[in-house]
């Protein structure tokens, strides 16, 4: 069976104010690492009502200090928001503290809208344009002391100088990112919870282009999908409605908490809205776990995944936590675990 990964967004609903929603997120975990998930990854998002994740780096040394085996890592840092150095120097923290547990996993969105962003930058060297991949060389650069020579950076150390980033992971909803995992040779993660292009294509592109590097000598694909399980597929429907409504909310333009089911249920959709719903279904795998595993499997066989990373965002903490270990017991984790 393949390996399962969580992704985690710190929900937050209309019973659930974003602190509370933190600590869920810190229980989340230590259930995820008791069931047999491989890794736990933290979100990095701003001034959306419904993410209290905006800092996944903190989150990563709470979470890795009250677990012991399951990897802890960003899913990711949107590297335009932050200086490179800040970046190496925090992560090689982590590394230090917990040796071999930790994940970089990187992104080139804003993870915002355009106020925000400019908020998060205004005071950072700004570059016209996309400049992900110079900040990625750059980092990369803070790594291996790569620069030229005479270049002033050379005279700076990201401490502590003793340990090393941690495994670097591009992630991506496009082929951009796919396409330069491949060619620098890292990890790659694919966002099919959200993204409108081919999650096949993406990971095939990414498998077959692969060239090995200092960072990894085989290719490693991780597809993120959107899972919502229940006992039955009458109850996951129902776990289900509240994203439904997210989604079309937030298709407007409309960030809010996570509804409740008993919202979502008397929300009165129009012809228009109930088709939306059903499009954005195709990114949203819902049933009991034999139905998840029946629709999951022909994407895995045909994606190539290495790891399946699932997000489920429902409205009850204690009903998310039995959707992760329906899952786990579907995948057989426990049995991992005790081998």
């Amino acid at each position: 069976m393949i390996p399962l990964s969580i992704l985690d967004l710190s929900v937050v609903t209309t019973g659930t104010k974003p602190a509370a929603a933190l600590r869920n997120s810190i229980d989340l975990a230590c259930h995820a690492d008791a069931l047999g998930y491989v890794r736990y990854w933290l979100a990095e998002h701003h001034n959306l009502a419904s993410v209290a994740s905006p800092a996944p780096d903190l989150m990563i040394g709470r979470i890795a200090a009250v677990t012991s085996r399951i990897r802890v890592g960003s899913g990711g840092v949107m590297l335009p928001n932050h200086a490179p150095l800040v970046i190496a120097e925090r992560f090689k923290m982590l590394e230090a503290l917990f040796p071999g547990r930790i994940d970089l996993g990187l992104g080139r969105a804003p993870g915002t809208d355009g106020a925000t962003a400019h908020a998060l930058r205004s005071r950072l060297d700004r570059r016209e344009g996309d400049d992900f991949l110079e900040r990625l060389q750059e980092l990369i650069l803070w790594e291996t002391r790569g620069f030229p020579p005479g270049h002033p950076y050379n005279n700076v150390v990201a401490m502590p100088d003793d340990s090393p980033l941690p495994p670097i992971w591009l992630l991506g909803s496009s082929d951009y990112s796919s396409e330069l995992a491949a060619q620098v040779g890292m990890g790659f993660a694919f966002a099919h919870h959200f993204a409108s292009y081919d999650a096949i294509e993406a990971m095939t592109n990414y498998k077959a282009h692969f060239k090995p590097s200092i960072w990894r000598a085989t290719p490693h694909g991780i597809l993120a999908v959107a899972v919502v399980a229940a006992e039955t597929d009458a109850e996951a429907e129902k776990l289900a409605s509240s994203m439904d409504l997210n989604r079309l909310r937030r298709d407007r333009g409309q960030y809010l908490a996570l509804p409740s089911i008993e919202e979502a249920l008397a929300y009165p959709y129009t012809d228009s809205e109930r088709a939306s719903i059903a499009r954005n279904r195709s990114r949203l795998f819902v049933g009991s776990p034999a139905t998840v595993m029946q629709k999951l499997q022909p994407m895995i066989t045909a994606s190539g995944a290495d790891e399946l990373m699932i997000i489920t965002a429902v409205y009850d903490h204690e009903a998310r936590k039995k959707s992760y270990s329906l899952l786990a017991d579907a995948f057989g984790l426990g049995k991992k675990v005790a081998a």
